[in-house]
């Protein structure tokens, strides 16, 4: 039976047989609190290992602490945020259904894209990074390059395509091996620090401010903060997993605020120790800064080479993570009509199998085309800035226009909390044009690509009954009834 799928919002429109949704639908109670923790430290724990003391070179060491203790505050604000936006809207679209019910179809179409820029383009980043450890760890006597990227996208892929359960454990193996060694390194580093090396970068005398704590001045402060994300990027992506959790209006909350914990520890003892065991400046243009922190120039140590090989973990469990997120940002797209439906379908073990294979495929392609990691990384800060100011004002305009909506969970501070995860996105959306302005540039580009196959296309053509669509026409539904 062909359905009149003209029941959602304005502007809705498009027909569906009786069986879409049961041919787009994820395998529920897959995952509970303790694998949504996981996959929310696993999203973010190779930002440890590496990446995000380029900042000290952008900041020093003050001008990157204070950076991140900004946009640790920013992510906090965020995932509270989120932790009540998903106990209302628990599906798999996340950040574009809230939006949607929020901002409407333009709002909710400019926050999925932004996700999704942000997750296909940071695991070709982190492919390059995989090849790169591989080579300088001798595996196999491979170099860094196509073929191992190729085996990275092939490998995970297809432990996704076995099922979310299988994936969601292996990711939670992965991340504690991770997690461990980032302790281990921690007891190491600390038994050798030294408070004089942290700020031993030669200061910037023409800069505004600047001493031997902010040797760039007040303006390295602000370009650090992309840096800062580093140690948090990422983490938003749980609400993803909704439609795949079991009770997520309990567990989403709580997996959230626990992955923010843990990153926020693991981001405060790794910072230190690692800075404070060799300096500063030994460490801030260096691939792999654990291993220097505890080795410098010299010979390799059996610390160092355990953490050089969890540094491969690290990046495997983000690596894999965050192809997971892509594929469900996609899917939730897909489905609603926004992007090509056939993007949706899910296999016989409930997989959105090409959700998975196009982007793995586009993002090898990226990794052997350019190898250019950090300037991938880059775009995908960018579009994670955009996403953040979206769904930290989502929240705020659902408090203002719907403040009788059912919040099994509520966000502490309220409105307030999500304001100052709104501002501090925006700060540092502008920061990553200081960084890399062409990486901005570039992911402006798609920007305006994905917006104009929006306007000319896909919103005449929206699926009605996809979850986030019914929630929106819900609302508007309720307040025809209220005039």
């Amino acid at each position: 039976m062909t359905l009149d799928d003209t029941s959602g919002t304005k502007g809705t429109t498009g027909s569906t047989t009786d069986d879409y949704l049961a041919r787009r639908a994820l395998r529920r109670g897959s995952a509970g609190w303790l694998l949504l923790t996981g996959l929310g430290v696993a999203y973010v724990v190779s930002g440890d290992f590496s990446g995000w003391n380029i900042g000290l070179s952008k900041g020093g060491f003050g001008g990157l602490a204070i950076a991140t203790l900004l946009m640790g505050a920013m992510y906090a604000c965020l995932v509270f945020s989120l932790a009540e936006l998903s106990a209302i809207l628990p599906t798999a679209g996340g950040g574009y259904g809230f939006a949607r019910r929020a901002l409407g179809t333009w709002g909710g179409f400019l926050t999925g894209t932004a996700i999704l820029i942000e997750y296909v383009l940071a695991p070709a980043a982190i492919s390059i990074f995989i090849g790169d450890y591989v080579e300088s760890l001798g595996l196999f006597g491979l170099e860094s390059g196509w073929p191992v990227y190729l085996v990275c996208f092939a490998l995970f892929i297809g432990i996704h395509l076995w099922g979310v359960g299988e994936a969601l454990r292996f990711s939670l193996i992965v991340t504690a091996v991770a997690v461990a060694a980032l302790v281990v390194f921690a007891l190491g580093a600390l038994s050798d620090f030294h408070v004089s090396g942290l700020n031993d970068i030669p200061v910037d005398e023409g800069a505004l401010g600047a001493n031997s704590w902010l040797p760039f001045g007040l303006l390295g402060i602000w370009a650090a903060f992309p840096f800062g994300m580093w140690f948090f990027l990422g983490v938003e992506g749980v609400p993803l997993a909704a439609e795949e959790a079991k009770d997520p209006v309990r567990s989403m909350p709580r997996a959230l605020a626990l992955s923010m914990g843990v990153l926020a520890l693991l981001a405060v003892v790794t910072f230190f120790a690692a800075t404070g065991a060799r300096g500063s400046a030994a460490i801030q243009e260096a691939g792999n800064p654990l291993v220097v922190a505890l080795q410098g120039d010299g010979e390799p140590t059996a610390l160092s080479r355990f953490v050089n090989y969890a540094g491969l973990a690290g990046l495997v469990a983000s690596f894999f993570s965050l192809i997971y997120a892509g594929s469900r940002q996609l899917f939730a797209l897909s489905r609603a009509g926004y992007l090509p439906r056939f993007l949706s379908l899910t296999s016989r073990r409930k997989s959105p199998y090409l959700g998975l294979l196009i982007p793995g495929a586009l993002g090898f392609a990226l990794a052997a085309g350019t190898g250019n990691g950090a300037r991938m990384l880059n775009i995908a800060v960018f579009g994670a800035t955009i996403s953040y100011a979206l769904m930290a004002l989502s929240h705020i305009v659902l408090r203002r226009r719907e403040p009788g909506l059912a919040r099994p969970y509520r966000t502490p501070g309220g409105q307030l909390t999500s304001s100052v995860a709104f501002v501090l996105a925006l700060s540092a959306l502008v920061a990553t044009f200081l960084v890399d302005k062409d990486a901005a540039l570039i992911a402006l580009g798609v920007y305006v690509i994905a917006l104009a196959y929006f306007a000319f296309y896909s919103r005449h053509h929206l699926v009605a009954r996809a979850p986030e669509e019914e929630f929106a026409a819900l609302a508007a539904a309720e307040a025809e009834l209220e005039r």
